[in-house]
């Protein structure tokens, strides 16, 4: 299906967008062009998670679905704060960053975080519980993308630069495994059908 073989470039190029910055970054610290590159890769992220649903979708039932409406909910609102915080709040000055940041932004951020989180992780339990994807990647998509919203803003460090490492790679591993590049994991579980 042409939609999951884009949805499946697409988490590559998100994850090296991810990635190859935060790798940079332990080294440099942020620069306005990896900042760039993390800003507008995110733009990735929707069809790649619906790649990702669109391959497990016959096993991962009702959960599943929710978790991925969850998910892309809360990608679509922290793709806006990742290009905010790289391509704008980047270039202000640090008392009118914090300012931002103190006032009714500040909490919007923090509803998008937390929207962001939760359909993460629930996103990640569903593809742990179809079991399609390989396990490993699968549970790391759900801790790497959770630490990456709690650490968002604040200084990079090497911490920070290990968890964009981490997160590119699962996202890249489980959009390669939706073409078949990587095996799919053995013995799945199923979820339980509902009664009629």
């Amino acid at each position: 299906m042409w939609l999951q073989r884009f949805g499946a470039a697409s988490g590559v190029i998100l994850g090296l967008s991810i990635g190859v910055p935060g790798a940079v970054e332990a080294f440099t610290g942020e620069t306005a062009a990896t900042g760039a590159v993390l800003g507008l890769g995110v733009a990735f992220a929707a069809p790649t998670v619906t790649a990702l649903y669109l391959h497990q979708r016959e096993r991962a039932g009702r959960f599943g679905a929710v978790a991925y409406a969850v998910n892309l909910l809360g990608l679509g609102l922290f793709t806006g704060v990742a290009f905010a915080l790289n391509l704008v709040v980047f270039y202000l000055d640090d008392p009118v960053a914090k300012d931002l940041r103190a006032g009714p932004t500040g909490v919007a951020l923090l509803g998008c975080a937390l929207v962001f989180v939760a359909g993460t992780v629930l996103f990640s339990i569903s593809m742990l519980r179809a079991g399609v994807f390989p396990r490993l990647p699968a549970a790391v998509y759900g801790v790497a993308l959770t630490l990456l919203a709690v650490l968002a803003p604040l200084d990079d460090t090497p911490l920070t630069s290990a968890v964009h490492v981490l997160a590119a790679g699962a996202i890249i591993w489980l959009s390669l495994s939706t073409s078949g590049a990587y095996p799919q994991a053995e013995n799945p579980v199923r979820p339980a059908r509902a009664v009629a």
